[in-house]
């Protein structure tokens, strides 16, 4: 039997190349949100979580729908923004909980609202609760919509695991990701470090990808357990 009957029950959303986006209980509200656009109040959207849950993933199926420009918060600059020669309109900004300049994104708030653009920031944590001193920026911040992705559940981390599998055209067994998702970390980092680690470890022992295969792999990356 195959890793198939893994993604029974997810919705698809394209995101980049040969990716999509598996719509799942933890991410439903943020995927709303998303389909919501450009009807955000303030023009901002917030969506915030754990490392590993999805953010960027969303974001990338946001910018692919709006053609949103995208940077890291540590990247935006005044001097940044005054070199946009069309203004702010759709921009994605993410870690924004990371040691942005606190100045610079109040400016670009202001832009994205004045060009009537929409502003997406991704964080760990919500917008209210971010350590910000300029007084302005923390109102802007604390109106702006925020909604949470949580932590993949086993489900959906089947689902992923199968699907990377399928991308590199790979036959695995439902034991062999039954036994992933029991024990590897909660993140889709993770599950395409795994699924890259095993393709490269079967092609170069030419074996199938097998439980003891997958046992190996996740004892060498430190998150395998004792059966």
């Amino acid at each position: 039997m195959t890793s198939g009957q893994f993604v029974f029950g997810f919705e698809h959303r394209p995101a980049l190349g040969e990716e999509s986006f598996l719509v799942a209980p933890g991410n439903r509200d943020a995927v709303a949100w998303i389909d919501r656009w450009p009807d955000w109040p303030g023009r901002v959207l917030a969506i915030h979580g754990p490392e590993g849950c999805g953010k960027s993933h969303l974001a990338h199926v946001w910018r692919r729908r709006s053609g949103a420009r995208s940077l890291r918060a540590r990247d935006l600059s005044e001097r940044r923004l005054e070199a946009w020669p069309d203004g702010a309109s759709d921009t994605v900004v993410e870690d924004g909980d990371r040691g942005v300049d606190e100045t610079a994104l109040f400016h670009l708030v202001n832009l994205v609202r004045e060009d009537r653009g929409s502003l997406l920031l991704t964080s760990r944590r919500a917008p209210a609760r971010w350590d910000v001193a300029l007084p302005d920026l923390r109102s802007r911040l604390a109106a702006a919509q925020a909604v949470a992705i949580d932590r993949p559940d086993d489900a959906l981390v089947g689902a992923v695991l199968a699907k990377r599998f399928r991308d590199r055209q790979l036959v695995v067994a439902d034991d062999v990701v039954a036994y992933l998702v029991a024990r590897m970390e909660r993140s889709f980092a993770a599950i395409g470090g795994t699924v890259a680690a095993l393709d490269a470890l079967s092609l170069a022992e030419r074996r199938a990808i097998t439980v003891p295969l997958a046992r190996r792999v996740l004892e060498a990356a430190g998150t395998g357990e004792e059966d």
